[in-house]
């Protein structure tokens, strides 16, 4: 419910002409036999969201909710040229048989990447066949790794750069040798440091300040064609605390819409 409290408040902050509610089922969904919490849910988001977004070509800026939503989001973005910058204190790279949870939020990034075939389940196609390539990943400010998804990034080599030394000009040359030229940038607010941002549903400390996002956002979409944005996770605890954290957000989708 902090998920969708969240949302709505963005939601209250941007241009009603330009913004399109995309209704989330109101039940609490099936696994429909997989380790995948709420599957039917998550099919049904990502059937929505993949529609609404078909319907008009233009960069679109989905907004949840959890990482979920970013499942289609992505697919409809990619092109062989598109890199994906990670913001996000979690790599979501588990498969179903790795993670604790059952959260898809978890796996999202891994069921773009298209590994775990076995396990996953096929969510909405979108307009490519081809999935993601490790290679035109960036984790950007990731600091908290399960060993599974440890050994993944390793074992993939998945380029990663620490939320301790970020630097836009070092999350620009990790797109760049991946050949991309086109970028789609995901944001989970729990890659900012808690100190910076109090409506965080699983605060990690040692995160980035929003004048980094920001400027690397800027110097992102300096160097490549911005193709797609996802913003993700504000969970405040009541609407004061949202009001108070509005000024951030709003300047982070300022960054990504201008």
């Amino acid at each position: 419910m902090r998920l969708a409290e969240g949302a709505y408040a963005i939601l209250g902050d941007l241009p009603a002409k330009a913004t399109t509610l995309v209704e989330v089922p109101v039940g609490a969904g099936d696994s429909l036999g997989t380790r995948i919490h709420r599957l039917s849910s998550v099919l049904s988001i990502a059937e929505a969201v993949g529609r609404e977004l078909r319907s008009d070509d233009s960069p679109a800026l989905v907004v949840g909710g959890d990482c979920g939503v970013e499942y289609a989001a992505v697919r409809h973005a990619l092109t062989p040229r598109t890199a994906v910058v990670w913001f996000d204190a979690h790599p979501d790279l588990h498969s179903p048989r790795s993670s604790e949870s059952g959260a898809f939020s978890g796996m999202v990034l891994r069921a773009l990447i298209g590994d775990a075939t076995d396990e996953m389940p096929s969510l909405e196609p979108g307009p490519v066949a081809e999935p993601l390539d490790p290679s035109r990943v960036v984790l950007a400010g990731t600091r908290t790794f399960d060993d599974a998804e440890d050994l993944y990034v390793e074992s993939r080599r998945v380029r990663s750069v620490s939320s301790l030394d970020l630097a836009p000009d070092d999350v620009v040359a990790a797109v760049a040798d991946s050949g991309a030229t086109e970028v789609y940038i995901h944001i989970d607010l729990d890659v900012l440091d808690p100190g910076s941002l109090d409506g965080l549903l699983a605060p990690q400390p040692f995160g980035i300040e929003p004048a980094v996002l920001i400027s690397t956002i800027a110097a992102l979409k300096a160097r490549f064609t911005l193709v797609g944005a996802g913003l993700c996770s504000f969970a405040p605890v009541d609407a004061a605390h949202a009001s108070d954290d509005m000024g951030t957000i709003l300047r982070i989708v300022g960054a990504l819409s201008r």
